[in-house]
């Protein structure tokens, strides 16, 4: 998929879930423009973990309580759907997998299958921009 067909896949996710208006903080709002400029670019690590970022900024920003709560508390105590909530939890057990890397040195799977190791990444950024996108809709006025 080429630069401009990502960027036509980021507005086809606007338009198909944004129907009204939703004020996000700053914070959020560039993280955003990062995830999409990660992905258009075709860096699919640095979209996976922004877009959990930007996820995480949006949900501190309106479920939080202490401010101290982890991604997994606030996804928990967010009212959103339940489809949401387990699409998040994948997603943030899949970051953690890459941000948490327990044994740095056993990485064989890399590099003898790198394509592979690719391919799985470029999946998830497609579905950590669907999320993300998801989440910061998901209270919409009109």
């Amino acid at each position: 998929m080429t630069e401009d067909e990502r960027w036509a896949h980021i507005v086809a996710l606007d338009d198909e879930l944004l129907k009204g208006g939703v004020v996000l903080s700053e914070w959020c709002t560039f993280i955003v423009r990062d995830v999409d400029m990660a992905f258009a670019g075709g860096a699919h690590l640095a979209a996976v973990l922004t877009a959990v970022s930007g996820i995480e900024t949006y949900l501190r920003s309106e479920y939080s309580v202490t401010r101290k709560e982890r991604l997994v508390e606030l996804t928990n105590r967010a009212g959103i759907d339940a489809n949401l909530k387990a699409d998040l939890h994948v997603l943030r057990k899949y970051r953690n997998k890459w941000v948490h890397v327990d044994s740095p040195w056993e990485d064989e799977e890399l590099i003898e299958h790198p394509e592979m190791v690719e391919g799985e990444l470029e999946e998830m950024a497609f579905f950590a921009v669907r999320a993300l996108r998801r989440t910061i809709y998901e209270n919409q006025w009109v």
